[in-house]
């Protein structure tokens, strides 16, 4: 008889990957993210292959998903014949460094000051607001007003500023900052997550393929919903709100799988 405890881990890739609206190249965005973020740091194109494969991803796919990357000016590749290595460029280290805080921060940030931006009917007031908002940064708090924790930035023109520390969060802000539709994103990712909790072997993971492709997609479902949303401590979110549990759970299981060298993941591909 199969021993069940044997699929342990397609069920976790089954479970990561429920969703169906994973796209290739923003996969591969966690896996440079997460495993090769340095400036001297690149992955073969072997080891890449053999990580999404691992993940349920087409080589075919892959190789799109590098194609657009590289158009887009993410990543550089270079090639030695029928080998090629791929790295971040210097815009794809500064944005993956950008989202790193908020990523891997293992508890919300609790800002003593909030500013409030508040625009007239004037087209260049509007534009302003309007501008500030397309960054995520910031909390639309009606059509002329939008705010944000820290101090306001440098610069702006058109825009009343009010800066305090000591705010009153009513219900429909706090509604309005926790939708139902983020948070049931948040509760459908908690249950996937409890449920690779259990399956990977109290043992651990000794396939470093296995634990590298299991941490990056955990990482990039994290990532894919954490920064949907401004970061806001607990008074400006709903009490239903599972954020604080799948963030729990997400570091958790990461404490399990410990990030694993390029080197060590090449050595072992060749070995």
């Amino acid at each position: 008889m199969k021993d069940p405890h044997s699929d342990w881990f397609e069920t976790c890739i089954a479970q990561l990957t429920a969703s169906g609206t994973q796209r290739v190249w923003s996969v591969l965005v966690s896996i440079f993210g997460d495993l090769a973020q340095n400036e001297t740091d690149q992955i073969s194109g072997a080891l890449i292959t053999r990580l999404t494969g691992l993940a349920g991803i087409k080589s075919e796919a892959t190789r799109v998903a590098l194609h657009r990357l590289r158009k887009e000016g993410w990543i550089e590749s270079t090639r030695s014949g029928r080998n090629s290595t791929h790295s971040l460029t210097a815009f794809g280290r500064a944005q993956s460094a950008a989202a790193v805080p908020r990523i891997y921060a293992r508890e919300t940030v609790r800002p003593e000051t909030w500013h409030v931006l508040i625009a007239d009917s004037s087209d260049g007031s509007r534009q302003e607001l309007a501008d500030l908002l397309l960054t995520g940064y910031y909390i639309p708090l009606s059509s002329t007003a939008a705010m944000a924790p820290g101090e306001a930035p440098e610069g702006i023109e058109d825009l009343f500023i009010v800066q305090s520390g000591d705010l009153s969060v009513p219900r429909w802000l706090r509604e309005r900052c926790g939708p139902d539709a983020l948070n049931e994103g948040y509760k459908q990712l908690l249950t996937r997550l409890r449920a690779v909790q259990e399956s990977i072997p109290a043992s651990g993971v000794g396939d470093p393929f296995q634990a590298a492709v299991l941490r990056v997609l955990i990482v990039h479902s994290w990532r894919r919903i954490v920064l949907r949303h401004p970061d806001l401590p607990s008074e400006f979110l709903p009490k239903a709100w599972k954020g604080p549990a799948c963030r729990k759970v997400v570091f958790q299981i990461l404490d399990r799988l410990p990030r694993p060298s390029i080197k060590a993941l090449e050595s072992a591909l060749t070995g």
